[in-house]
């Protein structure tokens, strides 16, 4: 059984893009275990309604910011915004604006259509 349904915006797609072939699948199996047990090692809730995807490979942190898309009835959204390598012990607050700023143009966007 799956809780949700990930989908990827176009900035997560690019920063995934440059990372080799093995972190990728790495990534793509942490999200889908995520989708399937709901445990907060793999996506844990940081402030202002944001995300972020955990994955641990080869030494590096790699994190995922994303949100929640409920909108529709039918099915449950995780929204990832945009990833990068984790440096440092806390997630810093320009990744968690930038992901701010792209839920609101994702809904706002979603709104027009």
């Amino acid at each position: 059984m799956r809780f949700f349904e990930t989908k990827f915006l176009e900035e997560a797609h690019e920063f995934i893009s440059t990372l080799d072939a093995k972190t990728i699948k790495k990534i793509l199996y942490t999200i889908d275990l995520a989708e399937q047990t709901n445990d907060p090692k793999l996506l844990k809730k940081l402030q202002n309604d944001i995300w972020e995807f955990r994955t641990k490979f080869a030494g590096l942190q790699i994190r995922l910011l994303a949100f929640w898309d409920k909108t529709d009835n039918k099915k449950t959204l995780v929204i990832a915004t945009h990833g990068f390598i984790k440096k440092v012990d806390k997630v810093p607050a320009n990744e968690i604006d930038k992901a701010v700023r792209l839920r609101d143009k994702y809904f706002s966007n979603k709104q027009r259509k």
